[in-house]
């Protein structure tokens, strides 16, 4: 069993630690460095929960050590003689050591998470009922059917390598939100006076935030959408609009606006928090936490290769051009 340890509260008052944060010559707050967002904390709350924000710390322990626990089991040898899975389900082909969920219980505040959301009190998403379907590859499936997805336009955005989006989840790494997923939930972030540059390790996207500077035209839409963003003290305040329309988070669509928070605490935590505003799919704007936690010194990011060696969607769509012509000539 690898050994774990549950965050102690700091005896020290904020001024002390405000006044320790690493900082840039112009002073504000170093952010510069390699971070992971990973953690067994949930976006939503789960229903034992109720409306407790907070865990016990003798819970956050239990749930610390059954996730280190699965991970002791998931990175055991596999067995080479054992039977192929009873369910059907290819998917899960890696053991645990290639994945990146980690082990701890999100500790902010001085409080064990039991869930990202804090608002609204209930740790859920504040969807709207009825509201319509606005993430536009959906619609297009429901429009053309599944066959549309054979050609290249229509493939997700994950499948042609441009970002990261479950849609079982609707978690995107590169965000705005960054959330965590099931690997390479690693971030680099670059820092000037001028702008920050956030680098999701997933597909290694850079996402460039324009500090003291107005949002471009409506017109002009990019993925990852128009970040600007500004200091407000010791925390700098990202405002996103614009994202691409084949980006949809939790529902959202072109009217969504992400306000993000990175508040340094300390030389090895950020909390990360974030709003989501989107009149069209939720009831209430809604807000979520998180911690990013600083890679030990000397870990890098490496490139991601995302289509490099792929041979599979060429293949895809290579055959789907040869049936497609088959179809036509059948002689």
């Amino acid at each position: 069993m690898k050994l774990f340890m549950i965050p102690i509260l700091a005896s020290f008052t904020f001024g002390a630690v405000a006044a320790e944060l690493p900082r840039t010559p112009e002073g504000k707050p170093d952010l510069q460095g390699i971070w992971t967002n990973a953690t067994q904390t949930p976006l939503e709350r789960p229903e034992r929960f109720g409306e407790r924000q907070a865990m016990s710390e003798e819970e956050a322990i239990e749930l610390q050590q059954r996730a280190l626990a699965a991970e002791e089991r998931g990175n055991a040898p596999s067995d080479p003689d054992r039977p192929p899975p009873s369910d059907g389900n290819t998917a899960a082909a890696y053991n645990l050591f290639w994945l990146d969920r980690g082990s701890q219980v999100l500790h902010i505040d001085g409080e064990y998470r039991t869930s990202m959301i804090i608002d609204p009190p209930d740790g859920q998403i504040p969807f709207r009922e009825g509201a319509p379907e606005q993430n536009m590859m959906e619609r297009w499936r429901d429009e053309h059917g599944d066959e549309a997805f054979l050609g290249p336009e229509m493939a997700t955005i994950g499948e042609r390598c441009l970002l990261f989006y479950d849609f079982r989840t609707s978690n995107s790494s590169a965000g705005p939100p960054m959330m965590p997923i099931i690997y390479n939930n690693n971030y680099q972030i670059i820092q000037t006076e001028d702008y920050v540059v956030i680098m999701a390790e997933m597909m290694h996207d850079a996402r460039i935030i324009r500090l003291n500077d107005e949002h471009q035209p409506p017109e002009i839409y990019k993925w990852m959408g128009d970040s600007t963003g500004y200091w407000d003290n010791d925390t700098l305040v990202i405002s996103t609009r614009h994202l691409h329309p084949q980006q949809s988070h939790y529902g959202s669509g072109p009217g969504l606006e992400v306000t993000e928070r990175l508040r340094m605490v300390s030389e090895t935590e950020i909390v990360y928090s974030f709003t989501m505003n989107d009149p069209v799919a939720y009831t209430a704007p809604w807000t979520a936490e998180m911690v990013l936690y600083a890679r030990p010194e000397g870990e890098r990011i490496y490139e991601y290769a995302c289509h490099e060696g792929n041979y599979a969607l060429p293949g895809i769509l290579a055959g789907t051009r040869r049936q497609e012509q088959a179809d036509a000539d059948p002689e």
